[in-house]
């Protein structure tokens, strides 16, 4: 009786799970996506095969599987499967798995996989309470995380387990998924005789940005909630797939990796001179909510690290961009940095001023240091004269040409070299003929 009772309780509460959770693959065959982890011939799939897993880190955004990898992983390795999440567990339930696995390994029992959802938010002192148990492999650690592991986990759990990086999934294994829920009958949608629409398939998979968790619950609501016609299938249109997806979900961490990647994105393609890819990632930033003051601070360098003097109105460009944001705030700002962005993308590049002061820094930090010559010294004083300071300085001002042939370092060496693009050609030539009358001194 209590079985009937246990299988009653267990078929409720699997009609309450949500689609997603119905639609978990049972094996690894049935996952879509990540398969330059669990390919055949892949790492991850031949420590599969030989049953040695060691210590796992999962990496990657929310509804990319790292959860259901875990499971799988347990089962298709006949390890016991046991579950904590660092948000709800402390110590206390770390050394409680921790001890029942060391007593169920000493007894001739299974192995136990310990699988730590959002294992960043431990604390040093949790994960140090990891490190002995996984060195001893009395526990396989399959840690899940959204967060850089190399900067939001202890460095020596980071050192004692692979870290395997999950992608968002593809628009293809989207619809895979989603073409499957819809046939599947026992577990899906199937009884509901739903036709998807291409169309409609589409608008899912571009508005959850890779997450299949996401995309089979906005398909959900779309099927429960849409009108039935008294015969014929129950046909998802585009319409109905917009309504029940709402927002696109715009996935942006601004303190992790998205801060610093997107911003390196957007340097990286106004540097390339592409005005189009630096808008797109300027426009992921602002709509993940980035500091407009970031933005801009990263703007400005940018104008002095990579246009320099081949264009010298890029700078005091990206300075009147800041300060209008400052005076604008959002959302007006959005077009200042628009313009902003698309002219110092547009502009002729030179990272030349750059290279020079890395010159001159390195030479004042490692060679000997140069005596300033004594014509450059300060002579205003009284007894400058006495020691020589000042005397010989030849005024600029005094020739005809405003330059005049002075030792101003008292080496021979050349630190700035102007590129042959916009502003900075001029330059080239002017700095030729500037070092040529220098250097009529006698040094």
């Amino acid at each position: 009786m209590s079985d009937l009772f246990a299988a009653s309780e267990a078929q409720n509460l699997a009609r309450a799970q949500p689609l997603a959770a119905r639609m978990r693959p049972r094996t690894l065959g049935e996952v879509v996506g990540q398969q330059h982890l669990i390919g055949e011939g892949q790492l991850l799939w031949r420590m599969v095969q030989a049953r040695r897993l060691g210590s796992i880190i999962l990496y990657g955004p929310a509804g990319t599987g790292k959860t259901t990898l875990a499971r799988l992983l347990a089962s298709e390795t006949g390890a016991r499967f046991r579950q904590l999440s660092a948000v709800l567990s402390g110590v206390k339930e770390v050394r409680e798995v921790l001890e029942d696995a060391r007593n169920n390994l000493a007894t001739g029992g299974s192995s136990t996989l310990l699988f730590i959802d959002e294992i960043h938010r431990f604390s040093k002192s949790q994960q140090d309470a990891l490190l002995p148990d996984v060195e001893e492999g009395v526990v396989v650690l399959v840690g899940a995380t959204t967060s850089n592991p190399y900067f939001a986990v202890n460095g020596a759990l980071v050192s004692r387990s692979r870290v395997f990086q999950l992608e968002p999934i593809s628009h293809e294994d989207i619809g895979e998924l989603l073409r499957r829920a819809c046939a599947d009958r026992d577990r899906g949608l199937g009884r509901y005789d739903v036709k998807l629409e291409g169309a409609a398939e589409r608008v899912f998979a571009e508005a959850c940005d890779g997450d299949a968790r996401r995309a089979l619950g906005a398909l959900e609501i779309a099927v429960l909630s849409a009108k039935r016609s008294a015969s014929g299938p129950l046909v998802i249109t585009p319409e109905l797939a917009v309504d029940a997806v709402q927002k696109k979900a715009t996935l942006y961490d601004g303190t992790g990796d998205d801060h610093y990647d997107c911003a390196s994105a957007l340097i990286k393609s106004i540097r390339g001179s592409d005005a189009d890819a630096a808008l797109y990632w300027l426009a992921r930033m602002l709509e993940g909510g980035e500091d407009i003051r970031f933005i801009c601070r990263r703007l400005v360098i940018l104008a002095s690290e990579d246009i320099g003097n081949a264009d010298p109105h890029a700078l005091p460009l990206a300075i009147a961009a800041q300060q209008a944001c400052e005076f604008l705030g959002l959302p007006e700002c959005q077009l200042t940095l628009a313009q902003a962005v698309t002219y110092l993308a547009l502009a002729p590049k030179s990272n030349a001023a750059t290279l020079a002061i890395g010159a001159a820094l390195e030479d004042v930090r490692t060679k000997r240091t140069l005596p300033i010559p004594r014509p450059l010294r300060d002579g205003h004083y009284a007894g400058a004269k006495q020691l020589g300071n000042g005397v010989g300085y030849e005024y600029a001002h005094n020739s005809p040409d405003g330059v005049v042939s002075q030792d101003y370092l008292g080496v021979d060496r050349e630190y700035y070299h102007p590129v042959d693009r916009g502003f900075e050609a001029e330059l080239a030539e002017r700095i030729k003929e500037l070092r040529a009358i220098l250097r009529s001194t006698n040094r």
